[in-house]
């Protein structure tokens, strides 16, 4: 069987560094919890660090932690679906935005509820996801603004995540100043400009933040200690909050090189060896793990000795060289994950959740 681990003393500190980070600059932060797939166990360790925003992209993710705790500020972070508006409005403190139409049936469903429904508006600024288009944004909050049952409580943006465009000081400034532009002219207070996300810490560091952003969702930092920026880690954070586990289902010696008429496998790759692995051999482990849960090449062995051979939809072969640590059948291989892999996994029935060992 295989099983990924979360370690809660890990999770607290890397959460404690961004959190005295953020109090520092007076800045807001939420973190985003769609790596977590609405898992519980995992949700109540994140909620008793003490977040008071949480935000997903799944529906069935923020019924969760609603059903955790009703005093966690719970945030849809993409446009909403317009079938789905009802339970937006039901279990989604606040929704981001773009789309006047879904603006309209988010204000008429807050109604029938009687609710005061919150957006956030997004604004197009480069990366070319969700976002209104900067030349319009003036029209559109006007529209919005006279929607009953709805409060604006931001503006937003969103960069990185499709294209890689990685945010500025330039742009968060554009963004800053079309704040001021929304308040000057209709006389409204827009208490968020949620400009800030993984990507973006490292500008505070720099100090290149602009004042106006005060408000970070934070997701891949929190978990894996990462400078998405710089592709690389901070100091003081830990990259290993999550680990996977997988056990040995076979052990054998066997060629390096395989017989036969090669085709193409599973993946539709042709794949070829070098002459000089021919009649080598070498400790080769199936462990029981596959495509199914997660591409391989997300995943990386803890134990450099350890090489990954290849992989099906449920088995993954490592090769273990002499095996001097004389691992058997049943034993555990360990890997550490990306942010990819953490998410497949997560996103798997068939990868057991568990809380690393105190």
């Amino acid at each position: 069987m295989a099983f990924i681990t979360l370690d809660s003393q890990k999770l607290a500190e890397n959460y404690q560094r961004l959190e005295e980070l953020f109090q520092e600059k007076n800045i807001q932060w939420a973190v985003v919890s769609k790596m977590l797939c609405g898992h519980r166990l995992y949700l109540e360790e994140l909620i008793k660090l003490g977040a008071k925003q949480l935000c997903d992209s799944r529906l069935s993710n923020l019924k969760m932690i609603k059903s955790i705790s009703e005093e966690v500020e719970t945030i849809y972070i993409k446009p909403p679906p317009q079938e789905i508006i009802p339970e937006i409005v039901q279990y989604a403190d606040i929704s981001f935005n773009t789309e006047i139409e879904s603006i309209r049936l988010l204000s008429e469903e807050a109604a029938r509820q009687n609710k005061l429904h919150k957006v956030i508006i997004m604004i197009e600024m480069g990366e070319l996801r969700e976002g209104v288009m900067r030349e319009e944004f003036m029209d559109f909050y006007e529209q919005v603004f006279k929607l009953p049952n709805i409060q604006v409580v931001g503006i937003g943006t969103n960069l990185t995540c499709m294209y890689g465009v990685l945010p500025s000081q330039d742009k968060l400034i554009q963004l800053c100043l079309y704040e001021q532009l929304v308040e000057a002219k209709f006389n409204r207070e827009i208490p968020l400009v949620s400009g800030g996300s993984s990507v973006t810490i490292p500008l505070i560091f720099q100090n290149l933040l602009p004042a106006g952003i005060n408000h970070f969702r934070v997701g891949e930092t929190l978990y894996l200690g990462t400078d998405v920026y710089n592709n690389q880690t901070y100091e003081r954070m830990h990259q290993d909050v999550f680990k996977l586990y997988a056990q040995i289902i076979e052990l054998n010696e066997k060629p390096l090189v395989p017989d036969g008429k090669m085709g193409l496998n599973l993946k539709g790759e042709a794949v070829t060896f070098k002459d000089e692995l021919r009649q080598k051999t070498a400790v080769r482990a199936i462990i029981d793990l596959g495509l199914l849960d997660v591409d391989e090449a997300h995943l990386q062995l803890a134990d450099p000795k350890q090489k990954m051979l290849g992989a099906s939809s449920d088995m993954v072969v490592i090769d273990l060289g002499s095996n001097e640590e004389g691992l058997g059948v049943g034993d555990l291989i360990e890997f550490k994950l990306d942010y990819m892999a953490i998410l497949r996994i997560m996103n798997s029935k068939y990868i057991e959740k568990r809380l690393a060992p105190a």
